[in-house]
């Protein structure tokens, strides 16, 4: 298998199945690409030969494709039974997948105003946007209480017990977090730590801070790293 993603100082969507995958140790090439914007950008020309869909990430399993973070996962369920990819228990499953599409189609403030970048530090303007966007504060509040909802049903360490689908769907949120440094209560500092300290997630990180690219469409609130 093949995983198309983009950068990954950016890319959060790419960045949920490579993690899930990494830290599961299911097999499987990185096929990356710089993210360009434009209709006519070499990444949107390369990407037509995976996914209608014009996004990252596409898995490529032989000469059959699959797109969007949410529907790679359940293939990859599918091909990897007993693997870990969603709790065993059909309860916490249900609710893992729940959470997972509420992240999925949800947070839309959080998204717009706090887009992932991984490299950067920018707790001023984390400050600026909680002050002034109550959208990003109730977005906030609803991750948090989903994951302590998680937490006390499963136990932890993980939202679900050990690391699935549903701790790689919200990564990205952690690093958010991080990077905005946006207030959390103490119920979940231990989680994110837990989260940052995850093999797939640090393996992500680190690729991502050695990346050393800068695109502008991706960064609204610096003009230089």
């Amino acid at each position: 298998m093949q995983l198309v993603i983009g950068n990954k100082n950016y890319s959060s969507w790419s960045m949920r199945p490579w993690v899930l995958m990494k830290q599961l140790g299911l097999p499987f090439e990185e096929h990356k690409l710089r993210l360009a914007f434009a209709p006519n950008s070499a990444f949107k020309r390369e990407l037509v030969h995976f996914t209608p869909a014009g996004r990252v990430p596409v898995l490529l399993d032989d000469d059959f494709a699959v797109w969007d973070s949410l529907a790679i996962i359940e293939y990859l369920h599918d091909k990897f039974p007993g693997r870990g990819i969603w709790p065993e228990d059909m309860r916490l499953r249900a609710r893992a997948r729940s959470i997972s599409c509420e992240m999925h189609s949800g947070f839309g403030a959080l998204r717009q105003h706090c887009p992932m970048n991984i490299e950067a530090a920018l707790p001023d303007v984390g400050k600026r946007i909680w002050a002034e966007q109550p959208a990003v504060r109730d977005d906030v509040l609803r991750i948090e209480l989903a994951w302590v909802e998680a937490l006390k049903d499963s136990g932890g360490p993980f939202l679900f017990g050990e690391f699935c689908a549903a701790d790689a769907m919200f990564a990205p949120v952690c690093m958010r977090l991080r990077t905005y440094a946006l207030p959390m209560t103490h119920r979940v500092y231990d989680y994110l730590a837990r989260v940052a300290t995850a093999p797939g997630v640090k393996a992500w990180v680190a690729d991502a801070l050695e990346e050393g690219d800068f695109i502008a469409e991706d960064e609204p609130y610096r003009q230089r790293r």
